[in-house]
């Protein structure tokens, strides 16, 4: 009986070696990686502190000079809020019309993924060919930038909203499309079985199996993604697709400092009430088709 139980121990022992062996190697190759990939991207120490006071000193350029005596007064007032924010009318409606290029985008995005997030699905059996166009469509949109996406609809379309939008729907669809596929294999078979033995065909199956069961996970994910439409929005404005991030364009190539950071305090405003209130929708909806 010790001796098994000395060989139980022995035996026990080797493979705890063995692990930790196999734990370290894994933790070198990867700090190995980890520093190739530094030496590629060119990270360099020296690089890192001689750049990051010019970040600091950038930063301290576009802050506002606001002044206690003044900070309530006019905007004829040099020093205060109302100067500081001087067009703020106008930035307003550029920070409405990005709100409104995101939500579009993500419901044109999210209706292209639901579309093809069926076939996409692997356990519903829509056939090789529909199976394989679907998931090399969605890799193509998700894989390619909304940022190019812009340039190449800019170019098309013209400056405004009309290519912002495009793009974000695009990328939004192959993004969305992956997760709602997913969501759909991830649904019980039963529902599914029942609606094909009783003579459903395969979009009734899709739409009345499996839908109801998977609904709450994509509304949940389509709200987060028009969070980070939101986001992508203020972005594609750079290269002309409209709304706020044009008008930051303009400002930043002309080293406007002040009114860099008064539209920058305005997205962050805009970004955090529009995550807080899509929060608060997705859970309580979320909430109400969970009880139903």
């Amino acid at each position: 009986m010790t001796a098994a139980l000395l060989r139980a121990e022995s035996a026990w022992q080797a493979a705890r070696r063995q692990r930790r062996l196999a734990t370290l190697l894994g933790l070198a190759v990867l700090l190995a990686c980890l520093l190739a990939a530094a030496w590629v991207s060119e990270v360099r120490p020296a690089t890192l502190a001689e750049g990051l006071p010019r970040v600091g000193e950038y930063f301290w350029k576009i802050l506002p000079t606001l002044r206690w005596d003044t900070l309530l007064a006019g905007s004829e007032a040099e020093g205060s809020l109302a100067s500081w924010f001087y067009r703020l009318d106008s930035w307003a409606w550029l920070l409405f019309e990005t709100a409104n290029m995101a939500a579009l985008a993500t419901l044109l995005g999210a209706g292209a993924a639901l579309l093809l997030a069926f076939p996409a699905a692997r356990n519903l059996g829509a056939g090789t060919l529909a199976y394989q166009l679907s998931r090399r469509g969605l890799e193509a949109m998700r894989t390619v930038p909304e940022i190019v996406f812009a340039l190449i609809l800019v170019w098309a379309f013209g400056v405004g909203p009309l290519a912002g939008i495009l793009a974000i729907a695009l990328h939004t669809a192959g993004a969305l499309g992956k997760l709602f596929a997913e969501a759909i294999e991830n649904a019980p078979r039963p529902a599914w079985d029942g609606a094909r033995a009783a003579g459903g065909s395969w979009p009734q199956a899709c739409r009345f199996a499996v839908l109801p069961q998977v609904a709450p996970n994509l509304l949940s994910y389509a709200l987060l993604r028009f969070e980070i439409n939101l986001r992508s929005a203020s972005v594609i404005g750079f290269v002309g697709g409209g709304g706020i991030g044009q008008e930051l364009y303009t400002v930043i190539a002309q080293n406007y400092y002040e009114e860099i950071s008064a539209i920058v305090v305005l997205i962050l405003i805009a970004v955090a009430g529009i995550d807080l209130l899509s929060e608060r929708l997705r859970h309580r909806v979320i909430g109400a088709m969970g009880s139903a």
